[in-house]
C-alpha cells in the first residue's frame, strides 16, 4: 500500500510540470480546460488500478531451516551425576541430655559431651545429612557426600528441645526425631505437640517410634507398669495382630495427621522386630521407606531397608567409646571406591535359637543356643556371645554341630533379655542378636520348657 501512494505522487507531479512547460504556447483557459481533462484522467485511472490491485495478504515468517549434519543442534541438557553408591552413612542415635544423669542410666548423655561429639563430627570431616537426602540417595534420586552421619533423638524427651536442639543449630545440623505417640504431651520430661509443631516448621524431620515403645516382640516389655497394662488391654481388645497394626501403622498415621507432616521412617524400639519377617513386612505396607535397629554399623546403598540399616546408641558411661566407633565402623569415612560393609548381619530368623525369638521361657537359668549351620564357614575361635545385663559370657561351640551356647548359672531377674551372637562367616565379620522373656511366675528350679533344639 505504502508503493502505490508513492507511485501516484510521482505521476500527478509530472503531469503539473507538463502543464507548466506548455503554459507559454497556449492561453490561459485552454490551459485550464486541458489541466481538468489530464486531472480526471489520472483519476479514474488510478481508482481502476486500485480495484485490480487489492493489498496483499500479510506474508508468514519463513520456516527455519531443518537441522542436518552442518547444522550444528541445540545443546542438550547436563546429565545428572552418577549415583556414588560406595557411599556410607553412619546414624546416631540419642535419647536424654542431662547435666548430671544418674549412674548407670545408659539413655543419657551430658550437653557438653554431646557438643563435643558434634564438633568432632564435623573435625572429622563427616557431611551431617537430612534423613530425606538418605532416602533419596537410596532410591537413586539424589547423590550424597562419600562420608556422611545422620543424627537421631528419640522417644520425645523434652530434653531433645531445649537442650540437644540449640546445639544442633549452632553447627547448623539437620536432624532427626523418632516420636512415639503415647509419650507426646503425656508431662514432666515429655515434648508437647506445640513444641514438636514448632521444630516442625522450623525443619527438624519427625518420624515414628511406635505407639507404645513396647518390644513388638513381646508385648508389654520394656515399658512402665501403666503402659504394659494398656498394651494388654489393646491385645485383648485389637488381637495380637491389631496391636502390631496400631503400633506400626496407626502411630504414622497419627503423627502425619496431627502435625500434616508425611512419616517416611520408623525406628523399632529396643531393635525388636527388626528380624522378625512379619513384622518387616507390616512396616513395608504400612508406607515406610526404611526402617532403623540399634545394631550400630556402616550402612551402604543397597543394606536391605527394614532390618539392616543400623543406629550407634550413644549413651551412659560408655558414650564416648560408642561415638568413637561409630566413627572407626567406616574407616574415618575413607571407603575406598569399592569397599564392602565392614559388618554384614546374620539372619536371626534363619537361625534356630533357644529360647526363641520373642518367647517366654519359665526357667530363670536357661541355656541360650543357636545354630549357625546354614550361615556358611563359621571360623570357631571368632564365635562369641553377649547377653543384656551379663556382658561377655564363656560360650561354647561346636565345630561339627555349628551350635554356640552358654548355660546361665545365675537366676535371672524376671525381665526381657537380648542376646548378641558374633562371628567370622566367609571370611567376613556379622551379627545378630534376638530377645527373650523371663516369665514373671519363673521358679529357679523350673525346667525349661522351650522346644529342644535340633541339629542338621
Amino acid at each position: 500500500m505504502r508503493r502505490s501512494s508513492s507511485f501516484i505522487i510521482i505521476k500527478r507531479t509530472l503531469v503539473l510540470l507538463a502543464l507548466v512547460a506548455i503554459l507559454p504556447l497556449t492561453g490561459c483557459q485552454k490551459v485550464k480546460s486541458l489541466a481538468r481533462r489530464v486531472l480526471h484522467l489520472l483519476h479514474h485511472s488510478e481508482a481502476a488500478t486500485a480495484q485490480a490491485s487489492p493489498t496483499p495478504a500479510p506474508t508468514a515468517a519463513p520456516a527455519p531451516p531443518p537441522i542436518t549434519a552442518a547444522t550444528p543442534a541445540m545443546p542438550a541438557p547436563p546429565v545428572a551425576s552418577a549415583i556414588n553408591k560406595s557411599a556410607s552413612v553412619i546414624v546416631l542415635l540419642y535419647h536424654r541430655f542431662e547435666e548430671h544423669p544418674r549412674k548407670g542410666d545408659t539413655l543419657a548423655i551430658t550437653p557438653e559431651e554431646f557438643d563435643k561429639e558434634m564438633g568432632e563430627l564435623k573435625d572429622a570431616g563427616f557431611t551431617v545429612i537430612p534423613m530425606q537426602d538418605f532416602i533419596a540417595w537410596r532410591h537413586g534420586a539424589k547423590n550424597i557426600p562419600a562420608k556422611c552421619a545422620i543424627v537421631t533423638v528419640d522417644d520425645g524427651y523434652l530434653s531433645g528441645y531445649d537442650t540437644a536442639w540449640p546445639i544442633l543449630k549452632k553447627y547448623g545440623y539437620p536432624f532427626t526425631l523418632f516420636i512415639y505417640i503415647d509419650y507426646i504431651g503425656s508431662g514432666g520430661k515429655s515434648i508437647s505437640w506445640e513444641q514438636l509443631e514448632e521444630m516442625r516448621d522450623a525443619g527438624v524431620d519427625i518420624e515414628s517410634h511406635t505407639y507404645s515403645h513396647s518390644h513388638l516382640t513381646s508385648p508389654g516389655y520394656g515399658v512402665d507398669a501403666q503402659t504394659k497394662a494398656r498394651v494388654e488391654k489393646d491385645i485383648q481388645t485389637l488381637g495380637r495382630e491389631g496391636w502390631l497394626h496400631k503400633e506400626i501403622v496407626d502411630s504414622k498415621k497419627v503423627l502425619e495427621k496431627n502435625l500434616g507432616i508425611k512419616v517416611d521412617a520408623f525406628a523399632y524400639p529396643y531393635g525388636t522386630g527388626s528380624n522378625d519377617p512379619h513384622i518387616r513386612e507390616i512396616v513395608k505396607e504400612a508406607g515406610y521407606d526404611v526402617a532403623f535397629n540399634v545394631y550400630g554399623r556402616r550402612n551402604g546403598f543397597s543394606f536391605p531397608p527394614y532390618d539392616q540399616i543400623g543406629r550407634y546408641a550413644v549413651g551412659g558411661d560408655t558414650a564416648p567409646k560408642i561415638f568413637d566407633d561409630a566413627i572407626k565402623m567406616i574407616g574415618g569415612g575413607d571407603t575406598g571406591p569399592a569397599a564392602e560393609p565392614a559388618f554384614a548381619e546374620l539372619a536371626a530368623a534363619s537361625m534356630i535359637t533357644e529360647p526363641m525369638e520373642g518367647s517366654t521361657t519359665n526357667n530363670t537359668t536357661p541355656t541360650v543356643k543357636a545354630n549357625l549351620a546354614t550361615m556358611g564357614a563359621v571360623d570357631p575361635a571368632s564365635v562369641k556371645m553377649r547377653i543384656s545385663g551379663l556382658g561377655v559370657v564363656p560360650a561354647t561351640f561346636d565345630a561339627r554341630t555349628k551350635i554356640v551356647s552358654y548355660a546361665i548359672t545365675t537366676p535371672l531377674p524376671k525381665d526381657s533379655y537380648t542376646v548378641i551372637l558374633s562371628a567370622t562367616i566367609d571370611g567376613k565379620l556379622a551379627e545378630t542378636r534376638w530377645t527373650f522373656n523371663v516369665d514373671p511366675a519363673a521358679k529357679p528350679s523350673s525346667p525349661d520348657m522351650s522346644v529342644p533344639m535340633s541339629t542338621p
